[in-house]
């Protein structure tokens, strides 16, 4: 399987923001390397913009348990996957 490196905004909401859902994340898919760029964490609302990198079916899992904690994940503008 190919590594990519993606992308992707994280929008954290409902109390989200103050849970540690990149940490659980990173325990359970501990092959995707993850980096956050940038960060914005309020009371009601966090949103990061995050790059991950990896095997793609890794990756891809890593985010979809992310949105499976409630977590909205969207590609960044020019940040899709990429092969590499």
């Amino acid at each position: 399987m190919p590594k990519i490196t993606n992308k992707s905004w994280l929008t954290f909401e409902g109390g989200r923001q103050n849970e540690p859902c990149l940490w659980k994340m990173a325990t359970r898919f501990p092959g995707v390397m993850f980096d956050i760029r940038q960060a914005s964490v309020q009371k009601d609302i966090g949103i990061m913009a995050v790059l991950f990198e990896g095997e793609e079916d890794e990756v891809k899992a890593a985010q979809e348990y992310l949105k499976e904690q409630g977590v909205r994940v969207d590609p960044v503008e020019g940040g899709s996957n990429v092969a590499g």
